[in-house]
């Protein structure tokens, strides 16, 4: 099954997560792939890392991509994470592979839609998580579930900045 978890609200690589935490209790192989994170500082990845029967590859800078302009590094590294879950998935190794922000890199055109239904087709057995804002129309056709995050409210727009604990 291929799942998206999208939209502008905060909680998609939460709920990820989570679903990474259950399939470690049942004794799951799991691959986490990041694309666009490469901070190793988060609390949810000290704490992963840490985990038995988990695999996290991180590919990205440690810098936000500039929208209007990315380098190109962030193009490198967004290939570099697309390769890394081609591997991954024709490992076979794998019961749950959670793409992390793999729907921004192809917003942001980092990666093609193509690319991205690619691993869709590799997933075989794989349960496949794909999360980011902007999921593509394409993407979410072809995926079993598509749960959307909405943001109705957020303290960051009265000038709350990212709490280490909650955002980090």
């Amino acid at each position: 099954m291929i799942q998206i978890y999208t939209g502008n609200g905060k909680g998609k690589t939460t709920s990820s997560i989570g679903l990474i935490i259950r399939a470690l209790g049942h004794n799951w192989r799991v691959c986490l792939i990041q694309f666009m994170k490469n901070d190793w500082s988060y609390g949810e990845i000290t704490t992963l890392s840490k985990l038995p029967g988990l695999d996290i590859f991180k590919f990205g800078t440690k810098e936000f991509v500039d929208p209007q302009n990315p380098a190109k590094i962030d193009y490198q590294e967004a290939e570099a994470g697309w390769a890394k879950s081609k591997e991954v998935l024709h490992s076979g190794k794998y019961q749950l592979v959670v793409l992390d922000e793999i729907n921004v890199a192809v917003f942001m055109e980092l990666l093609s839609v193509e690319k991205q239904l690619e691993l869709c087709e590799l997933a075989g057995k794989a349960e496949l998580v794909m999360t980011g804002r902007y999921a593509n129309e394409q993407a979410i056709a072809r995926a079993d579930l598509v749960t959307e995050m909405h943001e109705q409210k957020h303290y960051f727009n009265q000038g709350v900045a990212s709490r280490e604990g909650i955002e980090f």
